[in-house]
């Protein structure tokens, strides 16, 4: 069981709108998936599409509704655009998350990426970063912590599927290059197991620069079929590869218990990134909350 007041529990509203396919939940506003967030009995989310990006209006509406913000995506592009651009923006995003009161703040570099192209299969195409790249994305990452820690927040890396820091030993090595004073890392579960690894053996390896969670479980009869059928990352989300603890094939008890291991502080969220019309975004923030109860006690 996780201890209750050092874990919060949130959602991301990737499963009411999607940011990369707008066409998936386009029609749901931005009241009806926080008021859903609340009904669920989450006590916090990340930022979505939808979402203001005026502090004041975003805590009038979610204050009345008991959530807080956990965090939201950075995308960073050091290895292909000049680093300048990518601060610019990244100063606009801390000072948002920090007048919301989140600690955390989630990058990931998508220099090259092919995540977001429905039209690129996923498996054979991945970028491998060559060692420029790797340096540059270093020194990059090393820039964005400093910003960070100057509000007094940490900078998370998400290692994600079609991106240059995708598999276990990528992971392995952005944190073995980085400052873990500066560079902190967001611990995944459903790209982690999509991508070949294990969570819990991840979380165990670096337990000491483990600062924020995601929570998405896998239909491995889909990812089989992603991986057989080497589809694009968008093709294998729309089929549902992605859904809610309790859900799929994931047990989470190993990765509950390797966070109690290292004394987790922090949020975990779910992720869970389907079509609402296929999985009713309510009914399954439900499924997880009461799966996360039960294993976790949260």
């Amino acid at each position: 069981m996780i201890k209750k007041g050092e874990v919060e529990l949130g959602i991301a509203p990737i499963g009411w709108t999607n940011d990369d396919m707008p066409e998936l939940g386009g029609d749901i506003p931005f009241e009806r998936c926080i008021d859903e967030m609340a009904e669920a009995g989450f006590e916090g989310c990340e930022v979505g599409n939808k979402f203001p990006r005026d502090p004041d209006v975003l805590k009038r509406a979610l204050e009345p509704r008991n959530l807080s913000i956990a965090s939201a995506w950075f995308s960073t592009f050091f290895t292909t655009k000049t680093a300048e651009k990518t601060v610019r923006e990244f100063i606009k995003h801390r000072d948002f998350l920090y007048a919301m009161g989140a600690k955390v703040i989630v990058v990931a570099e998508c220099g090259r990426s092919i995540h977001g192209d429905i039209n690129i299969p996923l498996h054979n195409n991945k970028p491998i970063f060559n060692d420029q790249e790797w340096k540059k994305l270093v020194n990059g990452l090393h820039k964005l912590g400093k910003l960070a820690a100057e509000k007094g927040m940490s900078i998370v890396y998400h290692h994600h599927m079609g991106t240059g820091v995708q598999t276990f030993e990528e992971i392995e090595k952005l944190m073995n290059l980085t400052d873990p004073t500066l560079v902190s890392l967001l611990v995944d579960t459903g790209h982690m197991v999509f991508a070949g690894g294990d969570p819990a053996k991840l979380i165990k390896k670096f337990g000491n620069r483990v600062k924020h969670v995601h929570f998405k479980d896998i239909r491995e009869e889909i990812m089989k079929r992603s991986i057989q059928e080497n589809m694009s990352f968008l093709e294998s989300v729309k089929l549902g590869v992605f859904t809610v603890p309790g859900d799929g094939m994931i047990d989470f008890v190993p990765i509950i218990n390797a966070l109690n291991d290292i004394n987790y502080k922090g949020w975990i969220v779910v992720e869970a990134e389907q079509d609402p019309k296929i999985a009713p975004p309510l009914e399954y923030a439900k499924k997880a909350r009461e799966y996360i109860r039960e294993k976790a006690g949260l």
